[in-house]
């Protein structure tokens, strides 16, 4: 006698419901790492809230940051020079500090690579000329590219200052296997708790002309206070349109719904 494909259908559906059952193991042990791993420290900056605003005086410091610390290792491809004026400087702070920096160029003359100095239309370039030159420099990791890097990870800007300040020795009772190899080092903030950057900031390591304090801590805020302006330049304009259009939005029901009252107040009577 032929059975029904339903009834069939619905024994292979149990079968396989007792497979699974039977080979998932009982412990759900999880990655040893992540008895070590920390979730971000939160760091609290002008931008945050409802009512978001620039720190200029902290964004420059975090740019001085990133040319003196920072470019050294990382790029900054989706910035331009002429970008940074909106951090309080004049078009002419803006010319010479492009011009500190050497952008990639052609020679005219014989059509060789070749530098020039930087224009306020060039974007920050790159301290390598390639992805294997990167890695080569790096112990094969390659430096992520800082543009976006505060949209781009998890945790954000409280990632990238936990990151910044996390570096420290291994504990005691950190598994072998976890411990870092060479040329890594040890980050609980990191996912796999050993990276291949070494720790960038040291105290004193940056003088910032307005005497503002220049400890790790201080140093990675600023920093990361930077980051978050190039991942998000036009955030507090943004913020401002949108209470803009809410309180135009409100008075706009305000008056329409008073109109209401007014036109059919006499038709109730």
């Amino acid at each position: 006698m032929v059975r029904p494909l339903g009834f069939l259908v619905g024994l292979g559906f149990i079968a396989a419901l007792l497979c699974a059952i039977l080979t998932t193991p009982l412990t759900n042990e999880p990655n040893a790492s992540h008895e070590f791993h920390k979730h971000p420290k939160h760091l609290k900056l002008a931008s945050d809230g409802m009512f978001p605003h620039w720190d200029k005086a902290q964004l420059q410091r975090g740019l001085q940051v990133y040319k003196e610390v920072c470019s050294a290792c990382h790029s900054l491809h989706l910035v331009a020079f002429r970008d940074i004026q909106d951090l309080g400087y004049t078009e002419g702070q803006v010319k010479t500090f492009a011009k500190g920096f050497q952008v990639p160029s052609v020679n005219p003359d014989t059509g060789e690579p070749a530098t020039r100095d930087g224009l306020p239309s060039d974007y920050f370039p790159g301290p390598y000329a390639n992805e294997v030159a990167a890695r080569a420099a790096n112990n094969n990791a390659l430096p992520p590219d800082l543009s976006l890097i505060t949209k781009a990870r998890e945790g954000g800007k409280d990632y990238v200052y936990s990151l910044l300040t996390g570096f420290q020795n291994p504990p005691a009772n950190l598994p072998k296997e976890l411990r870092p190899g060479p040329g890594l080092h040890y980050n609980p903030y990191f996912a796999n708790l050993n990276l291949a950057m070494a720790p960038p900031l040291t105290k004193g390591q940056v003088t910032f002309a307005d005497g503002s304090p220049n400890t790790v801590e201080a140093m990675a805020k600023d920093v990361t206070a930077f980051l978050v302006w190039t991942a998000e330049p036009k955030l507090v304009k943004r913020v401002q349109v949108g209470w803009a259009a809410f309180l135009f939005l409100l008075i706009f029901t305000t008056l329409t719904y008073l109109s209401y009252r007014n036109i059919w107040a006499d038709k109730k009577h």
